[in-house]
This record gives C-alpha cells, sequence and structure tokens, in this order.
C-alpha cells in the first residue's frame, strides 16, 4: 500500500504533506467540542499542530473552554516533540469519560505556543466541529487527529500502521 496520496481536490490537503518535525498554526475556523447538548469549547482562536501521517490536532486556549466539567486525572504521557502531556477526564452527569483531553503545561520551548491550550479526543465526547462540519475521530487511541473532508490519508494510527 502506498502512504502516498496521489490526487487531491483543490482545497484539500494530504497528511503526507505535512512535515516532521510537527508545524503549529494558527486557526481562524470555528471549533467546538460537545458533550450532550452542552458546548464545552467554542473557539476562533486556536492552533493545529500537523505532522506527517496525522490529522491535524486542534489545541483550544483555555479561555474558551467550559472547565465545569473536567476534572485533572494523573494520566500523562509523552510526546518526542512537545514534552510531557497531562489530561483532563470529562465528569458530566450524563456521560464520563476517563482522559478525554490533553495539554501541555510546561512544552518543550518549539512548542511553547500551544502551552495550556487542550486538546480533545473526538471518540471520547459527542461530537466536534471545524466550522459546521462535525469530524471524524482518527482511528486509534494514542493519536487524537481531526478527519474533515479537507484532510485526505491514509492516517497513522489504526491497526498495522505503527511501522510507518
Amino acid at each position: 500500500m502506498s502512504n502516498r496520496v496521489s490526487k487531491l481536490e483543490v482545497g484539500q490537503e494530504s497528511v503526507w504533506d505535512y512535515p516532521r518535525p510537527p508545524r503549529i498554526e494558527d486557526v481562524r475556523d470555528r471549533i467546538r467540542v460537545l458533550v450532550g447538548d452542552r458546548v464545552i469549547a467554542d473557539s476562533v482562536r486556536c492552533k493545529r499542530v500537523l505532522e506527517t501521517s496525522h490529522p491535524p490536532v486542534y489545541y483550544i486556549p483555555p479561555f474558551d473552554i467550559d472547565t465545569e466539567l473536567l476534572v485533572s486525572s494523573d494520566h500523562r504521557s509523552w510526546c518526542e516533540w512537545k514534552g510531557e502531556a497531562w489530561y483532563y477526564t470529562l465528569a458530566a452527569p450524563e456521560r464520563h469519560s476517563e482522559n478525554v483531553a490533553w495539554f501541555y503545561p510546561y512544552p518543550n520551548a518549539r512548542f511553547s505556543q500551544i502551552a495550556s491550550y487542550v486538546a480533545f479526543y473526538p471518540n471520547c465526547v459527542d461530537a466536534c466541529f471545524v466550522n459546521q462540519e462535525r469530524v471524524e475521530s482518527q482511528v486509534g487511541d494514542f493519536y487524537g487527529g481531526w478527519i474533515t473532508s479537507k484532510i485526505v490519508g491514509p492516517f497513522k494510527g489504526g491497526p498495522g500502521t505503527f511501522g510507518w
């Protein structure tokens, strides 16, 4: 199987054109995260991180997040580029989900602009949107990429892709 997309439609991006190490971009699209009918994040001041073979991960500024339903988790993970990630658990009356979101309180210098910005796993909440488009979740439980019609794979994360 080829890891490259041979033809893109106008306005689409191939994740195989994203860089390694990852790049951060400012995003002016409207990014929303919902639990039930409740909007827990809504922002037009986000950052997205682009890395080869991965759909973008959207990082939302903490001041655009309703943190009332988020509880600090003891879970931690390590990113070779960004450093140590800390996690939040969702504690909503209608839904409890462990480690639904993560952030880097002290990222490596190259990623300092996402310090304390929060990224959500789309499969751990009820819905995530880029503008009016509902996103699909990247397969697997390690990466938190947001897939829209603008993003073309194949994507790393599913069974058999970790050696890519």
